[in-house]
């Protein structure tokens, strides 16, 4: 096991030599952030981060993410071009040594919450959602920026892939995406790169909009369509944690055993009423997530990937991108490396 910590680059409010402090961290989740979706990735500037990374002490471990255009999802004319960049970006990140590339499916939107700062009665903040006020949302009037999504549309933009995805279903995304996973699983087992699917977050249909990883028979289905160790899985406890329907440990176990987990996000959830949850402090006794058992289970079947510790609340009065500060989710890193040799010494 390597614990990686997601950094947002030079814009990023915590700097390297920070999280160079936390213990037992040693790699980096990034990405280039400046680059138009669906465009290469210059070698030079994925080199050059790498390089910044390393300079203080750390790993570039994980590129989180190279988001898919949303051509591709929707099986447009021009997807074979937008593909191939995406098949380009994979040699050039595997031909620099990062590993996993973490990557997900949802049409337009990427993670959604209603409220980037519920208050706690301690005074702390996280992220929370409300399946009441998603509804409410006008696309007209909101701000189409939050920190999860990989694109900000204009209003134009966005009516034009809500109208273009009225017409693609579940099974149409599943059949785009095996299209897409055929082209560039051949390419990631070439330059050693383990594609890792996130889940969609949270896991059910949002605006009428197709989402199809969602629970363990969409993973059953995705690990079936490519059998290749480059075809994994990022499993999210918090994004999988939303689904009051799912085993989460007996899916770890399950897919886990069958080498195509190479990276977790570990996180806890807790569940309000219906589909409304919030993001809770990490120990198991605050959430929904049995967060003793996932490590455990991660122990029993000898996974030796990447984890990282994913949103965080907002402490100590810290401000920045929600559920990214520092201090959180460096306290999740250190329950983690509790639990880890709690766990590996006793068990």
């Amino acid at each position: 096991m390597e614990i990686v910590f997601r950094w947002y680059g030079d814009k990023d409010q915590i700097p390297l030599k920070y999280i160079k402090q936390i213990p037992k961290v040693t790699g980096i989740v990034s990405a280039l952030y400046d680059v138009t979706v669906g465009d290469i990735w210059p070698n030079n500037e994925i080199k050059h981060l790498k390089e910044k990374i390393e300079a203080e002490g750390l790993k570039f471990s994980v590129i989180e993410s190279i988001p898919v255009h949303e051509d591709i999802k929707l099986g447009s004319s021009n997807r074979d071009v937008l593909i191939g960049n995406y098949c380009q970006n994979i040699r050039n990140m595997g031909s620099l040594g990062i590993e996993v590339l973490c990557y997900n499916f949802m049409p337009v939107f990427d993670w959604v919450r209603t409220d980037l700062a519920m208050k706690y009665s301690d005074g702390s903040n996280s992220l929370s959602f409300d399946n009441a006020k998603l509804r409410e949302i006008d696309f007209e009037e909101m701000a189409l920026d939050l920190p999860g999504w990989a694109t900000h549309y204009t209003k134009k933009e966005l009516q034009k892939y809500l109208i273009a995805y009225s017409k693609v279903d579940n099974e149409t995304l599943w059949l785009n995406l095996e299209y897409f996973l055929k082209k560039v699983i051949p390419v990631a087992e070439d330059f050693g790169v383990k594609m890792a699917i996130h889940p969609d977050d949270p896991p059910w249909s949002i605006f009428g909009l197709p989402r199809i990883i969602t629970n363990e028979a969409a993973l059953d289905r995705l690990v079936r369509m490519i059998d290749s160790p480059s075809n994994g899985i990022t499993f999210c406890t918090g994004s999988f944690g939303a689904n009051l329907k799912m085993d989460i440990v007996k899916a770890i176990r399950k897919f886990g055993s069958l080498d195509r987990i190479p990276f977790v996000h570990f996180r806890n959830v807790k569940h309000i009423e219906g589909k409304n949850f919030y993001e809770s402090k990490h120990p198991t006794e605050f959430g929904d997530v049995n967060m003793y058992e996932v490590v455990k289970t991660l122990i029993d079947i000898g996974f030796d990937g990447f984890i990282r510790p994913d949103h965080g609340r907002m402490i100590w009065g810290e401000k920045g991108r929600p559920g990214y500060g520092l201090h959180d989710r460096a306290l999740g890193v250190m329950y983690l490396v509790g639990l880890w040799e709690g766990i590996s010494k006793t068990h």
